[in-house]
């Protein structure tokens, strides 16, 4: 990544746009960054990732929905607790 100063970007315009197609850069204003220049292939990747990013973020959800609907039949049909009793019944036919 290049870094020139705000003057330097309005002073070597055309340069700026060369090295632009070729790294991103850096705009400082007073030692920190004000602005970013990037070739038109990296927005073109930064926007096909976001919308990438995108149908994962729903196909997570969608998985999430499923996992959650799924624990909630398991839970509806998991056999209730043994009470006490129970567990010394089991005990005694064991024994």
């Amino acid at each position: 990544m290049k870094t020139m100063t705000s003057v330097e970007a309005q002073n070597g315009f055309g340069r700026m746009l060369d090295v632009a197609q070729r790294e991103t850069v850096v705009i400082t204003r007073h030692g920190r960054p004000a602005a970013f220049v990037v070739s038109p292939r990296d927005v073109e990747d930064l926007l096909n990732s976001r919308s990438s990013r995108g149908q994962v973020v729903a196909d997570l959800e969608a998985w999430r929905d499923k996992a959650l609907s799924r624990t909630e039949e398991v839970q509806r049909a998991a056999p209730a607790p043994l009470t006490n009793e129970d567990m010394n019944r089991l005990v005694d036919e064991l024994g």
